[in-house]
């Protein structure tokens, strides 16, 4: 393991459970090593490749674009596991760079270790719960390595779904679904007889078992319509309208169960085409007024939208949040305004930001052991504990400025006559409730 993915490894885990407010994998392996190539989804660019290393057991290099290998990063990158892939448009030779990349894969299967790529190859701009087509280049390289090896040595593929509620919002879900492996093995004699038909077996299989672990809608213009059903219902992974009290993996569950349902549907019926069109009117009436569904849903049930736990909040978080502000507000201000200026896809802020924050703030933040040592209490074991809270002082700053906000959102919500959206909603809650029988 080198030194920076090393240090990530440990440190992620720590930033990854204050950014995500519940983290949960199924089916996770439990062994380090293991020979595996692990085909991944992509819905959310760099946090795929951050939850899936630090948020299971496997130790793996990852697969990444050429276009970020700079004179300057290359060091940094290699020491994070990671190896290029060159694309046409990279102008470079691909084929002779990617057949050294290629080698380097080689000898990490070789070496009992494990490859991360992703199937899909890109990452959408606004995230949509769907699975692109997987490519090839991950059986082919599985196959090729076992070739080598003269086929004396077990390789084995699996699958991997990313399963975000929104993968850029912090305090939203992330669950992390694994398939049994597959052993390449076992194709050895299709391979030696039809390598074409073997790699594409292959990669189907593997594109089917990624679709088993994550919510995959078949036709992208009804990945609308399956989030209304969502956040209508509050059963699935919607970030904001969801029940509680429902369990991440149960919200999964009913979010690939629904969209399963709607991939059986040759085509939408009378019924299914008005609630389709009564929901887009519903979503496109609250966005115009700027109020959000789970405020709507709050008033229907308690009449007022509640303020009290914020405002406990602002009161209790208050000393925290001013050691917060003074270990991590300028650092977070920093880091936001330059990933945000140099990043033109969003899809990028989140996992930018989030690793930029880990290595700044623990960085920046090493005086501080030293400094209470000196003048707050003598005891440098007292000062690393001071330290490694600092993560959650920064968390409860964070906690508390959104806490104002919301306290400021819910007195105007509550100003506000929201009665005929109340109306509609249990409206489309009770035509949604007649759909779901069917499901």
């Amino acid at each position: 393991m080198r030194l920076i993915y090393f240090i990530l490894y440990f440190s992620l885990p720590y930033a990854l459970r204050i950014f995500y407010r519940q983290v949960r994998t199924v089916n996770s392996p439990k062994e380090f090593l293991g020979s595996t190539i692990y085909v991944s989804n992509h819905p959310a660019s760099f946090m795929d490749p951050l939850v899936i290393a630090a948020l299971r057991n496997p130790i793996v290099f990852f697969m990444t674009r050429s276009d970020v290998f700079t004179p300057i990063s290359r060091p940094l990158l290699w020491a994070s596991h990671m190896l290029p892939i060159y694309r046409q448009h990279d102008g470079v030779d691909t084929k002779d760079k990617n057949m050294e990349t290629f080698d380097k894969c080689k000898a990490v299967l070789k070496g009992g270790r494990n490859l991360l790529i992703f199937g899909e190859g890109f990452t959408d701009d606004t995230p949509i719960r769907r699975l692109k087509p997987v490519k090839k280049g991950a059986a082919r390289i599985g196959f090729t390595t076992l070739e080598s090896l003269n086929w004396s040595k077990k390789i084995y593929m699996a699958a991997v779904g990313n399963n975000y509620t929104e993968p850029n919002l912090m305090r939203s879900d992330v669950l992390i679904s694994t398939s049994d492996k597959i052993c390449l093995n076992d194709y050895k004699e299709l391979y030696l007889s039809n390598p074409n038909k073997a790699i594409n077996d292959v990669t189907k299989l593997i594109e089917k078992l990624m679709k088993d672990q994550i919510t995959h809608v078949e036709d992208v213009n009804l990945t609308t319509f399956h989030e209304q059903i969502m956040m209508i219902s509050r059963k699935g992974m919607n970030a904001r309208s969801y029940d509680p009290s429902i369990s991440l993996k149960s919200r999964w569950e009913f979010s690939r169960k629904l969209a399963l349902w709607l991939n059986d549907q040759e085509t939408l019926n009378e019924g299914l085409v008005a609630l389709k069109n009564e929901l887009d009117a519903y979503f496109k009436l609250i966005k115009k007024f700027k109020i959000a569904d789970h405020y709507i849903y709050e008033k229907s049930e308690k009449n007022s939208v509640h303020r009290s736990v914020d405002l406990l909040k602002i009161i209790l978080l208050f000393p925290l949040a001013l050691l917060g502000f003074l270990h991590c507000g300028l650092i977070y201000y920093g880091v936001k305004r330059f990933v945000e200026k140099s990043f033109k896809r969003k899809v990028f802020w989140g996992s930018t930001k989030l690793i930029l924050g880990v290595v700044l703030f623990g960085l920046l933040n090493i005086p501080t052991i030293f400094l209470f040592e000196a003048y707050i209490y003598p005891s440098y074991l007292l000062g690393l504990v001071y330290y490694a809270f600092i993560g959650i002082y920064g968390f409860a700053a964070y906690q508390w400025v959104l806490s104002i906000k919301r306290l400021k959102e819910k007195g105007v919500i509550n100003k506000v006559d929201l009665s005929k959206f109340i109306s509609k909603r249990k409206d489309l809650e009770n035509k949604v409730s007649e759909l779901l029988k069917e499901i």
